[in-house]
């Protein structure tokens, strides 16, 4: 697995995938771009972030991941309509790109926020879903849920973001349970865990398939204490795709229906996050132990 940024790696395969659209299509009477053999093009804006397993680049930098798997799939129920071009770029970008017809729809480990309803349309139902756990050092095992946080010093935290809104929306259902936290602008997830491996926290809040990552790299004597919550994640999609998003959601439904996202979840995670989250923490879903 390589963390790095995937625009480097797979530019030539997305100027390839830009030529053959370029190449092999033709503008229909409704303004839509279509392959010679009649199929839709559908622009896909992918991050050029690394996000392992949802997406990364294998040895031969290729991309690939659960999320490559998915559109894979979804592409094989609507090949009769739709062809997908790939392009890479920074999350932000590939949004703007998103409300500007760009692109047509966006993927890249997506939550739900009102900012962004207001702007896109949005996948239903979800394709997958974000694991957020506590990571514990590998000697204690008193640390599975926030009510076990009391009297305990957690990692500092980023002002926002998901999992800031995680553990102050139960802050605020449990103010007699609250969680102190630290805030810092930027925190380092790397530094976090380090100072949690050296005694300097006793947990710290993230999404496992992040600690799976950078603890590939450091290799600490930490764990995943337990799993917390499951964000469901989503495509994104411009306001005026509504036909592709539909036709989408309903392959979606399908492949969740007869098995196939349960299969490719066990492929990439080693437990199918479609089940609940006693299940999940019965099979022990850790990484690095």
């Amino acid at each position: 697995m390589k963390l790095k940024k995937l625009g480097t790696l797979v530019a030539a395969f997305g100027l390839t995938a830009s030529l053959l659209a370029a190449c092999g299509s033709s503008s229909s009477s409704d303004g839509a771009e279509k392959e010679k053999n009649g199929k839709e093009i559908v622009k896909v804006a992918l991050s050029d972030e690394v996000n392992p397993p949802f997406l990364y680049t294998d040895d031969n930098n290729k991309p690939v991941g659960y999320d490559i798997d998915y559109l894979n799939e979804i592409e094989k129920k609507l090949g009769d309509k739709y062809e997908f071009k790939y392009q890479f770029g920074e999350e932000e970008s590939n949004l703007i790109g998103v409300s500007t017809n760009k692109f047509d729809f966006a993927i890249n480990w997506f939550f739900k926020n009102p900012e962004r309803e207001a702007k896109f349309l949005y996948g239903d139902p979800e394709y997958g879903y974000s694991l957020t756990a506590l990571i514990t050092r590998k000697d204690t095992n008193d640390i599975k849920t926030f009510e076990d946080l009391k009297g305990k010093k957690l990692a500092p935290m980023a002002p926002s973001g998901g999992l800031r809104t995680i553990l102050n929306n139960y802050n605020e259902q449990h103010p007699d349970k609250a969680v102190k936290i630290e805030t810092i602008e930027q925190p380092s997830n790397a530094d976090n865990l380090k100072g949690l491996a050296e005694g300097k926290y006793d947990a710290v809040f993230l999404n496992v398939s992040t600690f799976n990552a950078v603890q590939k790299e450091l290799n600490l004597d930490i764990k995943v204490g337990g799993i917390l919550s499951k964000e469901p994640i989503y495509i994104v999609y411009n306001k005026k795709n509504e036909k592709i998003q539909k036709d989408i959601n309903e392959a979606t439904k399908e492949l969740q229906e007869d098995g196939t996202l349960s299969k490719l979840a066990t492929k990439w995670f080693d437990v199918d996050f479609f089940k609940d989250l006693d299940y999940i923490n019965q099979k022990q879903y850790k990484f690095g132990n």
